[in-house]
């Protein structure tokens, strides 16, 4: 069963079998997918023809569901052309339309897309976190190395955000409920430094993976960036092919806020991939394909709940799954309130 027709089933009000990545979606994506479907549906009910009011009409509720507006005009011109060429006029025609067409471009912005987050083949895989304050680095990073060492690797962590209150003894929290060594100095130590000792002990110990927490926030940007470069540095000299990834952090309820910071960390930095945190608690679940679209960065992992658990690999599929499925009314109903 195609990914489209899974989802009008579910229109329909059947049950298709679930994934258990889907269920994780399916829960995580709840807000999202009620909000964007409450606008839609609200959309749907007022119009009489689908004419050039209409479209303006979608184009504000997809730029309002964060999808960016570059991608909102590009959407709504392909589904101007998509309506005409079906020849749609009822309700549910053009909402079926409009939404199988949304999931047929979520899918083609992600072909040739490599989500899966890459592996030393030989030594210590490092994955640097980076990302402002208060986007969840932190809290990433303790979930990660939960799930890696429940699937039995040897997991170590680095503090090396010396600059905030706190940091340090947030991430040793986390160290101890995963039950892994995290390698740490005192607050305003040099972060480089904290990462060289992190760095040696993985080498020393034969340590599978080693997660470094940074700054989020220095005197300014350029200080901030400087700084990460040189932590950079200090990995990429002992372990020449590290860091297998720089993975920023984005806080998926701050919507367009995200996607600047996403631009202005690309800008200076190599970043290989993106974690997006809690998409549970928003209504912005579009933004995963302004970021896709506009930056070309892959989304890594996504934040759907606060459970430990809950910090997931991105499966394109499963996201789109769970942000549309339910959207629309099953046919029936529709034709009675026609």
């Amino acid at each position: 069963m195609g990914l489209f027709d899974k989802i009008k089933q579910a229109f329909g009000g059947a049950k298709p079998e679930e994934t258990a990545a889907e269920e994780k979606y399916d829960k995580g994506l709840e807000k999202s997918r009620k909000t964007f479907g409450d606008r839609l549906n609200a959309l749907f009910a007022n119009f009489r023809t689908v004419d050039e009011d209409f479209f303006d009409d979608l184009e504000e509720t997809l730029i309002g569901a964060d999808v960016g507006y570059e991608m909102a005009v590009k959407i709504s011109d392909e589904l101007r052309d998509e309506v005409k060429l079906r020849n749609a006029k009822s309700q549910q025609e053009v909402a079926q339309t409009i939404v199988e067409k949304l999931v047929n471009i979520y899918e083609a912005e992600g072909v040739d897309e490599d989500n899966t987050i890459n592996f030393a083949t030989d030594g210590p895989t490092v994955i640097l976190f980076v990302g402002v304050n208060g986007v969840g680095k932190t809290t990433t990073v303790g979930k990660l190395a939960h799930q890696y060492k429940e699937e039995g690797k040897k997991v170590v962590l680095a503090a090396a955000d010396t600059f905030r209150a706190g940091a340090i003894e947030q991430l040793k929290v986390w160290g101890e409920r995963a039950d892994v060594p995290v390698v740490a100095g005192k607050a305003q130590s040099d972060p480089a430094a904290v990462v060289y000792d992190a760095v040696q002990k993985a080498k020393r110990d034969h340590d599978d993976v080693l997660l470094v927490d940074t700054a989020g926030r220095l005197q300014n940007k350029v200080n901030l960036m400087n700084e990460l470069e040189k932590i950079k540095r200090v990995i990429t000299r002992e372990i020449p092919d590290a860091p297998q990834e720089v993975l920023l952090v984005l806080d998926s309820t701050t919507g367009q806020n995200a996607l600047i910071q996403a631009k202005q960390f690309k800008e200076t930095t190599d970043v290989t991939g993106i974690v997006l945190t809690k998409l549970d608690g928003t209504a912005k679940g579009g933004i995963v394909l302004a970021i896709r679209s506009e930056l070309d960065v892959p989304v890594k992992l996504v934040g759907l709940g606060e459970q430990i658990d809950d910090l997931q690999p991105f499966d394109a599929n499963a996201f789109v799954y769970g942000l549309f499925k339910d959207l629309i009314q099953p046919e029936d109903t529709a034709e009675k309130t026609d």
